[in-house]
């Protein structure tokens, strides 16, 4: 049990990240829109880098790109609520029944490590050049969330929760 309750804490713990990630998003749109903005400009990577080209200056884009990823954590805190709940009612069950109430968690952890890998450190982070900029530069702390949803994701994946019969 002590390992069914750690994969529950670990998934709730991550729900909340997201959604603590998300309400603070939405209910202060503006000044992480800033940080969007700047980084589709690429207004602050290396004088006379040649990726400028990939700058993006449309508002309406920008917007777009930031909404999509506040939908993103959005998905990432349901899902891994909702996996969380699935978890918690099959605590007691039989080790294939708990397994299977881990997959809405699994999804809701790899939606999370894909929008912080893919949205921050790949696009962000290469397509955009935001690694140039040191004012707006988002990886380390992107970094430290796909990171802790990998782990977590590994974790909770793993076949070990039937181990204390």
């Amino acid at each position: 049990m002590t390992i069914r309750l750690s994969k529950l804490l670990l998934v709730l713990s991550m729900a909340f990240l997201a959604s603590l990630v998300s309400f603070g998003n939405i209910t202060d749109y503006g000044s992480n829109l800033e940080f969007v903005h700047h980084v589709f400009l690429m207004d602050t990577t290396f004088p006379g880098n040649a990726n400028m080209y990939r700058a993006i200056a449309s508002a309406a884009i920008q917007n777009a790109g930031y909404v999509l990823i506040i939908a993103l954590e959005t998905l990432t805190a349901g899902l891994c609520w909702v996996g969380a709940v699935l978890m918690w009612r099959a605590r007691r069950s039989p080790a294939p029944v708990f397994r299977r109430a881990t997959r809405i968690a699994l999804a809701g952890l790899t939606v999370g490590f894909l929008t912080w890998q893919v949205a921050f450190k790949s696009i962000g982070g290469e397509w955009f050049d935001m690694w140039m900029s040191t004012q707006w530069n988002g990886e380390e702390s992107a970094f430290r969330f796909y990171t802790t949803f990998l782990l977590v994701l590994i974790f909770v994946s793993l076949h070990n929760d039937d181990l204390e019969a």
